[in-house]
């Protein structure tokens, strides 16, 4: 299978050359140039193992690299998850479940695609002899992720970008506190979006880019959507048959890339009645599919602080969709954001999403109604999704965190302050973090200086 741009001004790529590059050169994200129907694949896979349903899913689109090779990159990308199903669905009530997605080594969704991300790249690594230098912005759970994936991997450094002060401090101790040698937090001056796009414009940088063999772990990357589709697909498969059809996914998102992935999945046929798009106060999304209108403002911090976003890179995935595969009026209207601000869609087919947006207040009133009716602790971002629930479907929620990452706002909310062991160890250990500011240059310079 091959992978196209969004924008339509890059030669298809293989699997393996879209997830060493990233970003496609013409700036566009890649995507499957034909998507295919599952529907005849249900079936057979109705039984199957979180991991052995991830290899199978991930054999339709690595088709370059060999079954025997993928299945073992597969298998030993959910080694270090905790719980045995690696993504449990458990049941609150008679029409909600929660998927929870924070049982890998950083507690977070981000595992479940940067685990594999970085075994991608070790692999390529020794298929070409040739480093890598990984380039990734976070608004807090991302880089860790990322960092987790890929500590230690030899002939790979890795450099993450974060806003100062606008991550949670354990957030933090995951990206600082690591002691790798090939590990460097950079803490800018500035809101995520200011890194993501200092992140962007350093890769449309085609020569920097090459010299250095950057890649890119955010949601841009391709092997990330199609690894956050498993989680999805997996749930889907775990739901008594009678409710598969009335199911709603409810998922919190900033960055457009949790939710697409569920959407792109529903494309290839599994019929997933909707998803609902669960925001905080930067209700960029909310407003988006309320009003039609794509129009982003200034980021406010919030309790939710992973969400705390106001450009959502993965859009422009579904743009590509919503407007029929036409490259040309993909880069016009993403022309048109850059240079306005904003672009409203007049046609545009709302009818899978639902959505909500929930303020600081809100998100803890909602965490102690949570804990009050069901006994479970959800964290601020997946307190967002229990906002407002359809009662006429079936709803999973997807938990992106564990609760233990935010434990002044669980203690704030229900008077309990969560922990986990893997955190507590963070605690004692010095932090090593690098002060820039949200500058190509200086960003570029820094790279230069430490690339592998």
């Amino acid at each position: 299978m091959k992978f196209i741009s969004t924008r339509g001004q890059t030669p298809p790529h293989t699997f393996s050359e879209a997830v060493a590059v990233g970003l496609a050169p013409d700036g566009g994200l890649f995507l499957p140039e034909l998507l295919p129907d599952l529907t005849p694949r249900l079936a057979a896979w109705q039984n199957l193992s979180y991991v052995q349903l991830c290899t199978e899913f991930l054999g339709i689109f690595a088709t370059d690299i060999p079954e025997d090779v993928l299945a073992a990159i597969v298998r030993r990308s959910y080694t270090h998850f905790t719980h045995p199903e690696i993504a449990p669905l458990q049941k609150l009530d008679d029409s909600t479940y929660v998927l929870e997605l924070f049982h890998g080594p950083t507690l977070a969704f981000k595992d479940f695609a940067l685990q594999l991300l970085g075994n991608l790249y070790a692999h390529q690594c020794r298929q070409t002899g040739r480093s890598i230098n990984v380039l990734g912005a976070t608004s807090g759970d991302t880089g860790a992720a990322a960092i987790s994936g890929l500590l230690g991997q030899r002939q790979t450094a890795v450099f993450i970008l974060y806003p100062e002060g606008r991550v949670s401090p354990l957030q933090e101790r995951q990206m600082t506190c690591t002691g790798a040698e090939n590990v460097y937090a950079l803490a800018i001056d500035g809101s995520f979006d200011d890194a993501q796009r200092a992140l962007k414009n350093i890769f449309a940088d085609h020569a920097f880019s090459q010299r250095h063999r950057l890649s890119a772990v955010n949601s841009i990357n391709l092997a990330r959507v199609l690894a956050q589709c498993v989680y999805y697909l997996y749930a889907w498969l775990k739901l008594p048959p009678a409710e598969r059809r009335r199911v709603e996914f409810v998922v919190p998102t900033g960055n457009f890339g949790n939710v697409f992935a569920g959407w792109l999945l529903a494309e290839m046929g599994v019929p997933i009645l909707g998803f609902k798009v669960a925001t905080n106060q930067n209700d960029l999304l909310h407003r988006l599919f309320t009003t039609g209108e794509y129009r982003p403002g200034p980021v406010q911090p919030s309790l939710a602080p992973s969400m705390d976003i106001q450009l959502a890179s993965n859009f422009e995935r579904f743009l590509y969709y919503e407007l029929a595969g036409d490259a040309a009026q993909v880069r016009a209207v993403m022309a048109q954001l850059q240079a306005n601000g904003g672009h409203r869609f007049d046609n545009f087919d709302r009818s899978t999403f639902s959505s909500s947006a929930a303020t600081d207040a809100e998100i803890t009133g909602i965490i102690r109604r949570v804990h009050e009716r069901y006994n479970y602790i959800v964290d601020p971002h997946t307190a967002c999704a229990f906002k407002e629930l359809n009662p006429e479907r079936v709803s999973v929620v997807l938990a992106t965190a564990h609760p233990a990452k935010f434990p002044d706002a669980i203690q704030a909310a229900i008077n309990c302050t969560p922990v986990h062991p893997a955190l507590e160890l963070l605690k004692p250990r010095p932090v090593v973090k690098y002060r820039l500011a949200a500058d190509e240059a200086a960003i570029k310079a820094f790279i230069e200086e430490r690339a592998v």
